[in-house]
This record gives structure tokens, C-alpha cells and sequence, in this order.
């Protein structure tokens, strides 16, 4: 629902207002006193924050504001898609990798000080079938993780709801995956592929990422066990595992990853489909407001 309102800096907040938790709901109500004056475009479900912001795009904002998680962040930059306007960040509810990786607090008060300030940095824009990503991409274990793991159990259990999740497709025969760059190729059982160094939070899973180099970050797992997860998760805890002989570590411009059956794809945390894909990187296309 848009206020139909168009301030003179031509800005507006694009927002979920049916948060699913009391400390979202309450981040919300002091977004709103905050940017009283600033048009409030509220969503209504699934795409629509990505409607929204190709509307705002039309409609001559300057400045659109995704007010969320990476989920609404994902959404929203798909609606802009490249288009030369300000994206500004104001991290709601749960974890947002996109904002930790730029270093907007999430503090409300103070990420909405940086936005105001208007400093620009323009970053790399990655796409893996031509839907846009800013952070990450995985294909396989985390992605089967998020298709398994039900709302209510999310709800219920909180992180702990993964973790159940995780170990059931950690049991199961791990999927054959073909990843091939320039002239290049290699066989593992998850990828992640990311445009920053974060990923699932603070963790620096992509050590040399860099938003401005015009290239894409790839980890191929080669193993896929109780045994191999637990050391690749120390290995990314202390830094040392793209020295792993069964983690193979590039960049790329471009890739495309093939199985022989249906593997799931996550992008930014939510799932786009199923392999085969392809990906890609637009190098400095977005627009971001950052400290």
C-alpha cells in the first residue's frame, strides 16, 4: 500500500508490516516515527516487495529503502534491476549478511543517519539465471536445508530448526554436482557462490571476495559427511579452509553448475529453483547507501 505522498527527495521504504515477531513489529513502529515524512510502500506477500520497487523505479524515486531481512533485500534489488536509483538498507527481523557486509548497524536509528547522509558506494551485482543476487548463492546442502525446513519449525525452534534439518540431508547419498568456468571443470557435493566475504552472518566464508572486483567468489565442497562438514566448519572459523585439499576455491566472471537430478538453488537465503545454472556478475551496477 503506498501513501500516495511523494516527498521532495524522492524517497520511499519499502516494508512487510506483518512481522511474524514482537521485537520486528517494534522495529517497525520506530521506523515509522523515524521517517515520518518518507513515502512507506507496504507489502502484501511473496514478490510483492519486488513489484514494488520496479513501480517506485517507473514513478522517478532516487532513493528506495528495502526495510528487512536479505529475503526483501533480494526482492527489492530484483525490482530495480540495475536501474541507476540509490538503494538504502534498514535491517528488520532476522539475520541481514548484506547489511553486515557493508557495516550499517542495526541500530535503527543509526542506519537511517547513514541513509540520510547519502554517501554512495557502488558494488557488484551478481545473477544466476538471470534473477539477481547480492550476497550469496548455494546449490545443494544449504539450499536442500531451506527447502526441507518448515515455518513452523523455524518458529518453534529458531536456528536449532536448521541444524535438525541439516543432519537428515547429511545422511543422505550427496548429490553429483558439475561446476565449469573458462576452460575449466570440477565435480563437488554443495557450492556456495558469493559477490561478499560473509556468509549465514559474521562467518568469512569467502576470504578474497572483494564487492568491486567484477568477479565471483566459488567454494566447491567435495565431501559431503558428518565428518567433512565438522572440519570444513572449523576450517571456515579459523580461515584455513580454502587450504583443503577437497575445497576447490576460484573466481570467476562467469559459471555454470549441472546435475544429473533436481538440486534445489538458494539465493540470499530463499530458493529459486533447480539446476542447471548459471551465473554471472555485473561489476559496480548497484548503487548502495553505506557509512
Amino acid at each position: 500500500m503506498d501513501s500516495g505522498i511523494r516527498p521532495v527527495n524522492k524517497t520511499c521504504i519499502i516494508l512487510n508490516p506483518a512481522a511474524r515477531s514482537e521485537r520486528a513489529r517494534q522495529s517497525i513502529a520506530k521506523l515509522q516515527s523515524l521517517a515520518n515524512n518518507t513515502v512507506f510502500k507496504l507489502t502484501e506477500g511473496p514478490g510483492d516487495a519486488e513489484a514494488q520497487a520496479e513501480r517506485a523505479v517507473e514513478q522517478g524515486y532516487e532513493t528506495i529503502i528495502a526495510a528487512g531481512g536479505d529475503g526483501t533485500i533480494n526482492e527489492v534489488v530484483n525490482g530495480i534491476d540495475g536501474a541507476p536509483v540509490n538503494l538504502g538498507l534498514l535491517p528488520i527481523g532476522t539475520i541481514n549478511v548484506f547489511a553486515l557486509e557493508l557495516g550499517i548497524p542495526f541500530d535503527l536509528e543509526k542506519a537511517w543517519k547513514i541513509i540520510r547522509a547519502g554517501k554512495v558506494r557502488t558494488v557488484d551485482l551478481a545473477s544466476v539465471n538471470d534473477h539477481r543476487f547480492v550476497q550469496l548463492a548455494g546449490i545443494g546442502l544449504d539450499a536442500q536445508i531451506v527447502e526441507r525446513t518448515a515455518w513452523e519449525s523455524k518458529k518453534a525452534l529458531g536456528p536449532l530448526s536448521y541444524l535438525l534439518t541439516a543432519t537428515q540431508v547429511v545422511a543422505e547419498k550427496p548429490p553429483r554436482l558439475r561446476v565449469t568456468w573458462d576452460s575449466h571443470s570440477v565435480e563437488g557435493s554443495f557450492v556456495l557462490v558469493g559477490n561478499g566475504r560473509l556468509y549465514g552472518g559474521p562467518f568469512q566464508l569467502f576470504t578474497e571476495a572483494d564487492l568491486e572486483d567484477g568477479l565471483l567468489d566459488v567454494c566447491v565442497f567435495q565431501k559431503m559427511n558428518y565428518i567433512a562438514l565438522m572440519r570444513y566448519f572449523r576450517g571456515v572459523l579459523f580461515g584455513v579452509h580454502t587450504k583443503f585439499t577437497d575445497v576447490k576455491y576460484f573466481k570467476a566472471r562467469s559459471l555454470r553448475v549441472d546435475s544429473d537430478g533436481p538440486v534445489p538453488v538458494e539465493v540470499d537465503g530463499e530458493l529459486h529453483g533447480h539446476l542447471p545454472c548459471e551465473f554471472s556478475v555485473s561489476r559496480r551496477k548497484l548503487r548502495v547507501l553505506v557509512p
